[in-house]
């Protein structure tokens, strides 16, 4: 997952006296920080350092992140008149990202690149609450209570993530995730209704090449509580469903349609653990991951700070040695 450099020493000293939105709006910070887990760990990909809120602050949104808090929106948007706020997202807004990606392109050879961004619900749960909130609860009352004020607030939140995405692509990046972190605070019904449609107009700007859109990449989709919504979530055009570890891969694998990959799903504080209840764990989700068309193993969420960096590097190691000599 995306956060693997924040357990390392060398994640922390390169970010001494450094804002995380800083630290992602400078080409340099971004490359460094993007290949410091590469340097430590044998993985398949790298993941762009970035937040889910750059994208929002480059088009003018008063917004930071708060250490302890996470980030936090001066002026949330409640009313038709917030969503002039929301303007289209330009390149010009983000070279930054255009330089980096470029310079972590050449870096990584034919190591791919995955972009990043956030999802819509999660976006539009920051704009609205303000901030982080455990219930949503303002969120969830513009979703029931104004359906056409959320679903053009939504639509605009697509349009930024469409562009933020489209821009990482046309730089180099290999493959996209999307990742709509709080989207299991929902419903299925309510995510089909009110969420739904506007996930499936981003994958869909990213799944197809052709005239002149770039597109054409593989695409992840990553919640966090969405077990009741990994069928839904599948619909909405991507080809990795991510799976949290609150559900196991097999039954994950029973709820997505055919044709789709899984991406997931060890439990982040299970690396906290003597390395053999890890390995035993690890083992077991590589199995059930072969009832799926595709398994991308993974955490089920982000790296745990307190992690210690030698035990990611070999359960890396382990995880290539099961999927190379274990049974197909």
């Amino acid at each position: 997952m995306r956060q693997a450099g924040r357990s390392l020493p060398e994640y922390r000293k390169v970010r001494e006296g450094i804002s995380m939105l800083d630290s992602c709006s400078r080409p340099e910070l971004i490359t460094e920080i993007t290949l410091q887990p590469l340097r430590r760990y044998n993985v398949d990909a790298a993941i762009l350092y970035s937040d889910i809120v750059v994208p929002l602050r480059a088009v003018g949104i008063d917004v930071d992140i708060k250490a302890g808090i996470g980030p936090v929106v001066g002026s949330p948007v409640r009313t038709s008149a917030d969503l002039a706020r929301l303007r289209p997202l330009d390149p010009d807004d983000v070279p930054y990202v255009t330089e980096a990606v470029r310079s972590l392109v050449a870096e990584l050879d034919e190591r791919p690149l995955i972009g990043f961004a956030g999802g819509p619900f999660t976006l539009a749960s920051y704009l609205v609450e303000g901030g982080p909130s455990k219930n949503h609860d303002k969120t969830k009352a513009l979703m029931y209570g104004d359906p056409e004020l959320w679903h053009a607030l939504l639509g605009r939140l697509a349009d930024i993530t469409i562009s933020f995405l489209q821009i990482q692509v046309a730089a180099g990046a290999s493959a996209v995730q999307l990742f709509d972190s709080w989207v299991g605070a929902v419903s299925p019904e309510d995510y089909r209704h009110a969420i739904l449609p506007h996930t499936s107009r981003i994958f869909a700007a990213l799944g197809e090449k052709g005239g002149g859109e770039v597109g054409g990449v593989p695409r992840i989709h990553f919640g966090v509580g969405t077990g009741e919504l990994l069928g839904l979530m599948g619909e909405a055009g991507a080809d990795v469903v991510g799976v949290d570890w609150r559900i196991p891969l097999d039954e994950a694998v029973r709820r997505v349609d055919p044709g789709k990959a899984l991406q997931g799903n060890l439990d982040p504080a299970i690396l906290l653990a003597p390395w053999e209840v890890i390995e035993e764990r690890a083992k077991d989700i590589i199995v059930r991951g072969r009832t799926a068309e595709g398994h991308v193993f993974n955490l089920g969420h982000g790296v745990l700070p307190e992690t210690d960096p030698a035990v990611l590097a070999k359960l890396a190691d382990l995880v290539h040695a099961e999927s190379v000599h274990g049974p197909n």
